[in-house]
């Protein structure tokens, strides 16, 4: 069965697993080598690689007695596609914003400007 939209932006929503999956863009990783730049067991470590196997994110592999991950970036194929239909709005220009409220303001001598 294919995880759903929501297992994997449930995954993504921990900060310690996006910065799992950073490592592993790198290169495969055996879990001790993915513990070993965070300050929590390996046990706790094994829970998060645990929701993004489930995720679909990683896959595990044990090769003798290392287990090995590796970043599965298909899985982000869904979540990237249902991403890009919010790509038809362009992003806020802030400092244009604000030039825009400052010109408008400007012609309403009587009100003043929202201050921060």
């Amino acid at each position: 069965m294919a995880p759903t939209l929501d297992t994997v932006f449930a995954a993504l929503a921990d900060p310690t697993r996006r910065a799992i999956l950073s490592l592993l863009l790198e290169d495969d990783m055996a879990v001790t080598d993915v513990a070993e730049p965070f300050e929590m067991s390996l046990a706790a470590i094994s829970k998060h690689l645990g929701i993004l196997s489930r995720a679909g994110l990683i896959s595990q592999e044990r090769r003798g007695r290392v287990v090995w991950c590796k970043l599965e970036p298909g899985a982000l194929r869904e979540a990237s596609v249902w991403m890009q239909g919010f790509g038809q709005f362009e992003a806020v220009n802030l400092d244009a914003f604000e030039k825009f409220l400052e010109i408008e303001f400007a012609q309403f001598p009587g009100r003043s400007a929202p201050q921060e």
